[in-house]
């Protein structure tokens, strides 16, 4: 079963870019909702895991936390 991946970043953010790049280095697809450029998306993703700073990664719907759990989450083969 594919896993769905969302990310809720901004365009110049050092961790998002980060983590962009580490995604499309490892073949990895994912939904971007870039705040900077999409300022309704911070009040979803406020609503959905309570925090304001990014970046903030969902997987299957559920809040794992940001770039260093995305990357466990891939170590351990769960993407």
């Amino acid at each position: 079963m594919p896993v769905k991946i969302e990310i809720y970043g901004t365009t110049t953010c050092s961790k998002c870019v980060d983590l962009r790049e580490f995604l499309e280095e490892k073949n990895i697809e994912c939904i971007e909702y870039m705040i900077d450029l999409m300022p309704l998306e911070k009040d979803d993703m406020i609503r959905r895991c309570g925090l304001k700073y990014y970046p903030q990664v969902f997987v299957n719907d559920e809040h794992i936390g940001g770039e260093d759990e995305l990357r466990i989450l891939e170590m351990e083969g769960k993407l």
